[in-house]
């Protein structure tokens, strides 16, 4: 933990995002938000250490939603997981920050971040396309008044996904409408995309 707390990541200021319109739960105007949360001159890398406890910054978190013919990708965090406060709750999102080794002299460093946090928790042995489908946000807790998360779906050829960090318990793959009917025991960022999700 303490390496991760020492690390440098993505954020912008939180006022930004009240400037563009703030708002609880899950919006799909992508094209109203990502060009100006994602302008380089609004973006800088803060110690993690500091921003997790500072609202006036919100750190930009991937959620990355395994799909495959409707049978969505999901899985407990099992106790030893780096986020104290997401402990045995379920999910149904692959992703993290966006470190500042992520950055690149070609590259997307938020693209990168996003791939290779998918990398370091799952085997994902399927093609697939992938598309922006929203943002979420969540003040009404500590953890989410410090994130903004960016809702990718990955819709894959076949369902080939493993996991790969060991603090992933309890991972497969479920109908939507199954997740769903589950929805109590899903960490709140999963419940607001298991609603919006058609």
């Amino acid at each position: 933990m303490a390496d991760k707390l020492a690390e440098r990541v993505l954020v912008v200021p939180a006022a930004l995002f009240h400037e563009v319109g703030v708002f609880q739960g899950f919006r799909a105007d992508v094209s109203r938000y990502l060009p100006l949360l994602l302008d380089p001159a609004q973006l800088s890398y803060r110690p993690r250490a500091e921003v997790e406890t500072d609202p006036s910054f919100k750190q930009l978190i991937p959620y990355v939603v395994l799909n495959c013919g409707g049978q969505v990708f999901h899985y407990a965090r099992g106790r030893r997981g780096t986020e104290a406060r997401l402990r045995a709750l379920r999910s149904i999102g692959v992703g993290g920050h966006i470190s500042q080794d992520d950055r690149s002299l070609f590259g997307d460093p938020y693209r990168e971040g996003m791939l290779r946090e998918v990398a370091e928790e799952v085997y994902l042995e399927s093609d697939y396309t992938e598309r922006c489908v929203g943002l979420i946000n969540d003040d009404s807790n500590a953890v989410g008044q410090v994130h903004l998360g960016i809702v990718h779906v990955f819709e894959l050829t076949e369902p080939e996904v493993r996991r790969r960090e060991q603090v992933l318990t309890r991972s497969g793959f479920a109908p939507l409408a199954e997740l769903r009917a589950q929805r109590d025991e899903f960490e709140t960022w999963s419940q607001f995309v298991l609603d919006a999700l058609s």
